[in-house]
C-alpha cells in the first residue's frame, strides 16, 4: 500500500509549505494534519479530497504508485510553481483572464 503520509509530505516539500500552510489552503485544522503524523493515521476520503484540492491535484494523482503521476512540460511545471505562490484573489484575477482571452 502506498504511503499516504509521505506522499502528503512530498507534495507539500514540492510547494516549500509547512503543515500550516497546507492547512490554510485545505481548509483543515493545522491540528488534524499534525496527528495524522503523530499517530501514524490515514486521513480520511474527505480530507484527502481537501488535500488534493489544496494541491490542485485528483485523488487519483495522490495515489499513483509514482511521484510524477502527470507528465507535464518544463514551462508547464514553472506556470503552476509560479500559480502555487499565488494567493485566492490573484489566482482568481487569472481566472478572469484566461475567460476574457479564450
Amino acid at each position: 500500500m502506498k504511503d499516504i503520509l509521505g506522499t502528503i509530505a512530498i507534495y507539500r516539500q514540492e510547494r516549500g509549505w509547512t503543515e500550516y500552510q497546507l492547512a490554510e489552503r485545505s481548509g483543515l485544522p493545522q491540528s488534524t494534519i499534525s496527528s495524522w503524523y503523530r499517530k501514524n493515521m490515514v486521513p480520511t476520503v474527505p480530507s484527502l479530497e481537501k488535500v488534493c484540492a489544496a494541491f490542485g491535484i485528483t485523488l487519483s494523482q495522490l495515489f499513483a504508485e509514482n511521484n510524477e503521476p502527470v507528465a507535464l512540460t518544463p514551462s508547464q511545471r514553472e506556470l503552476l510553481d509560479k500559480w502555487d505562490r499565488l494567493d485566492e484573489e490573484q489566482q482568481a484575477a487569472i481566472f478572469q483572464l484566461i475567460e476574457k482571452m479564450s
